[in-house]
C-alpha cells in the first residue's frame, strides 16, 4: 500500500493547479491520469495558443445554478495571480477582443509552466493509470483507498479533477460523476456547451454555400444576447457568437440573428429608395454582407422583388426584407455535440460542495475542482480561470 497525503484524479488544468498548491504546502501529492499525456485540453485550446484567462473575470461570466458559488474561489485566486505566474515564467502573451489573453507562441508554454511548478514542488504524476475502485474507511481516520491495475494507494484527501465529456478524443469520461454519485452527491444532467449548431432545414444549404465565411452578428436566445463573429460551416454555424449562445440554447429553441448589428437596415433601405432609386436590393445589401449570402437570403425571403429597383418596392415589403436581415429567425436541429464542444454544461451540484474549499459537504476529504462541477464559463478564458481558482482553493485545503 502506497501512502499519500493527497491523490488527484485528472492531470488537466484544475488538477495540476491543485497539485502544485498542495505540494507547495508540503503535502505528498500524487496525480493520476488515465491518458498518455498531461494537459491535453490545454494544448489544443485557443487554436494552440491557449486563452489562459481574461482581464475581466466576474461571477456574471459563469453559468451555475447557484450564481454566487464561484465568487469565493475567483476572489481567492484571481486572474491577476495567474497572469503574475505566467509573467514569472517569462511567457509572452497578448490581449485579443474582450480582454482575452493568449500565449504569443504556443499553449505548450502554459503546460511547461505547470510541469515546471509540479517538478519544483515534488508532485508525482502517473500516466496511463486508471482507477478501478475507490473506497473509504471511516474507521481509519477517514482515509480513501484506490486500486489501479498496478498499485494500491491510500490518501487523506482525494480530489476529483476529471473534467467533463467534451472532446472524447482527448480522453474525457464520466468518471468524476460516477465518483460523486458513489459518495452520495447529486449530479445534474449534463450536455455539450460552447458548441456549434447544426441544421437540417433550408438553412443547411445556405450554411454549406457560405462555408468559411464569417460575419459579425448579434445572436439571441432565451433572453441572452452576444455580439461577435459567426462562422458558416458545412454543418451549420460556428464562431464565438454561436459558441456563447449555445450555452443558453435548449433543443427545440429558435435563435434570432441580426446580420447587421451596427446598421438600421430599415433606414438604410428607405434612404436608398430616395438616393439610389434604381439600385437592386442585392447591390445595396452586398455592400454590407457577402454577396453569396445576400443572394441565398433573397431566394428565401424576397424572390419576387430580387430583380426590382428599390424604388419599385413597396415600403411594407422593404420592412419585411429589413426584418429578414436584422431579425433572422432560425431553428437549429441540434449541436455538434461533445465531439467538438469546448465544455460540458452542468455537473456536480455545487450546493453539496463548499465554495471556500471545494470540499464535499457530504464526504469530508473528498474534493471536486474544475469542469466536473456545475460551473461553466463563457468563451474567453473564463473556464481556465475557474480551473486555476478552484484548483488553488482545493490545494490550500487538502
Amino acid at each position: 500500500m502506497e501512502l499519500f497525503d493527497v491523490i488527484i484524479i485528472g492531470a488537466g488544468a484544475s488538477g495540476l493547479m491543485c497539485a502544485i498548491t498542495a505540494a507547495q504546502r508540503g503535502r505528498k501529492v500524487l496525480v493520476i491520469e488515465r491518458s498518455n499525456k498531461i494537459g491535453k485540453k490545454i494544448l489544443m485550446s485557443g487554436g494552440g495558443r491557449c486563452n489562459f484567462t481574461n482581464y475581466t473575470v466576474e461571477a456574471g461570466h459563469y453559468i451555475c445554478r447557484n450564481p454566487h458559488f464561484v465568487k469565493s474561489a475567483l476572489s481567492q485566486y484571481t486572474q491577476w495571480d495567474f497572469i503574475s505566474l505566467v509573467a514569472s515564467h517569462g511567457i509572452a502573451f497578448h490581449e485579443r477582443d474582450h480582454g482575452q489573453l493568449f500565449c504569443d507562441d504556443s499553449a505548450k508554454d502554459i503546460l511547461n509552466l505547470l510541469k515546471s511548478e509540479c517538478d519544483q514542488a515534488g508532485v508525482e504524476i502517473r500516466l496511463r493509470c486508471e482507477v478501478e475502485k475507490i473506497s473509504h474507511d471511516k474507521s481509519a481516520h477517514g482515509k480513501f483507498y484506490l486500486k489501479t491495475k498496478t498499485a494500491e494507494l491510500s490518501c487523506d484527501s482525494l480530489v476529483i479533477a476529471t473534467g467533463g465529456l467534451s472532446i472524447p478524443t482527448l480522453g474525457s469520461s464520466a468518471y468524476g460523476y460516477q465518483v460523486a454519485r458513489q459518495f452520495g452527491l447529486d449530479v445534474f444532467d449534463v450536455r455539450a456547451g460552447l458548441v456549434p449548431f447544426t441544421f437540417s432545414d433550408w438553412f443547411k444549404v445556405v450554411a454549406e454555400n457560405n462555408s468559411g465565411t464569417a460575419v459579425k452578428v448579434t445572436m439571441q436566445s432565451n433572453g441572452h444576447s452576444f455580439t461577435e463573429n459567426m462562422l458558416f460551416t458545412h454543418r451549420g454555424l460556428s464562431g464565438p457568437v454561436v459558441l456563447q449562445i449555445s450555452n443558453y440554447w435548449q433543443q427545440g429553441d429558435a435563435i434570432s440573428i441580426n446580420l447587421l448589428p451596427d446598421l438600421d437596415v430599415r433606414q438604410l433601405l428607405f434612404k436608398k429608395k430616395q438616393s439610389a432609386p434604381a439600385a437592386l436590393l442585392k447591390k445595396i445589401l452586398s455592400t454590407h454582407l457577402p454577396a453569396k449570402l445576400v443572394a441565398d437570403l433573397g431566394l428565401k425571403f424576397w424572390p419576387a422583388v430580387a430583380e426590382k429597383a428599390v424604388a419599385e418596392i413597396a415600403d411594407a415589403v422593404l420592412i419585411e426584407v429589413a426584418d429578414a436581415v436584422s431579425a433572422l429567425r432560425l431553428k437549429p436541429s441540434g449541436t455538434e455535440g461533445y465531439r467538438t464542444a469546448e465544455v460540458t454544461l452542468s455537473g456536480v451540484n455545487t450546493d453539496e460542495v463548499s465554495s471556500q474549499s471545494m470540499q464535499s459537504k457530504r464526504q469530508p476529504g473528498l474534493y471536486f475542482v474544475g469542469e466536473v462541477l456545475d460551473v461553466t464559463g463563457h468563451l474567453g478564458g473564463y473556464n481556465f480561470q475557474w480551473a486555476w481558482s478552484s484548483g488553488y482553493v482545493a490545494g490550500r485545503s487538502v
